[in-house]
């Protein structure tokens, strides 16, 4: 879809009207070999199962498989990855100041409609000579996919991209809540809430359960898709994720919803229909 070559569109220009960052075209990270690629798919795999480990039990996982690998290989692919065990931990630093975190608003809240409480989050995709990321928007009542964007960074810069889709196309929740990731405590993306109207909300820290439906997204995007395709490209991971994510909005039932989709339950109850328990 890209024209290197084109004689009146930059490579930035068309990069935004097919909506994919730039970094996404120019290709997964390749600063990996390709055991950590292994390693680094193995590690995701068993995090979506046991999310709890820290990078002492993942390493004693990776070495039960038949690899000899040492616990500082593991925490750094971890953190490359963006991963961290969901564990509380003692509060030791002070934020910086220009990194607010924000206080958890969700605590005993009725969600019960479209666009009351929206919520974001950043996973790991593994390729098959690389990795990428994918930050997505979910309407917490319906678990409607808003809006998702590929990287092979995670800077701040695909989660505005994603952040200000959505609003553009659905309008503003009255909450939006993320984990506190530097991506979402950053000024730029909670000022584009706070300029919209709408209440910041943070996970505590390490506590996962907290923005746990866009988890489990992560979950069947990852078995259903990622897994099963084996990217090569930037561009083939955005086909293949659109793909998917149009099919989990359109014709993936969820029990939750009493059987109905995401667009099925996002339309009805803005439409006047009660979600089923």
């Amino acid at each position: 879809m890209i024209e290197p070559e084109h004689p009146r569109l930059s490579i930035v220009r068309q990069c935004e009207l097919v909506s994919i960052s730039r970094s996404a075209y120019y290709g997964p990270i390749r600063g990996e070999g390709p055991l950590n690629l292994a390693l680094m798919r193995l590690i995701d795999e068993q995090f979506l199962e046991t999310p709890w480990y820290g990078s002492r039990q993942m390493a004693h996982h990776l070495r039960r498989q038949g690899y000899e690998v040492g616990r500082k290989r593991v925490r750094r692919l971890m953190a490359k990855m963006g991963l961290a065990a969901v564990y509380q931990r003692p509060r030791t630093t002070v934020p910086h100041p220009e990194q607010k975190i924000w206080p958890y608003l969700l605590r005993n809240l009725v969600i019960d409609r479209p666009n009351q409480v929206w919520c974001a989050d950043i996973t790991y995709i593994p390729m098959r000579r690389g990795f990428l990321y994918v930050v997505a928007v979910m309407d917490w009542a319906t678990r409607k996919v808003l809006a998702w964007r590929l990287s092979n960074t995670m800077d701040v810069e695909f989660c505005i991209a994603a952040l200000e889709e959505a609003l553009a196309r659905y309008g503003r929740p009255e909450i939006f809540n993320t984990d506190q990731g530097s991506q979402f405590t950053s000024p730029r993306f909670t000022g584009l809430l706070t300029e919209a109207g709408v209440r910041v909300s943070m996970d505590g820290r390490g506590r996962w359960m907290d923005n746990v439906f866009i988890e489990r997204l992560w979950r069947s995007m990852k078995y259903e898709c990622v897994y099963l395709q084996a990217f090569e490209t930037g561009s083939e991971a955005r086909a293949g994720l659109g793909r998917w994510i149009t099919y989990y909005n359109s014709q993936r039932p969820h029990s939750a919803l009493g059987g109905r989709t995401p667009d099925e339950t996002y339309m009805g109850i803005l439409d006047g229909i009660e979600l089923a328990a």
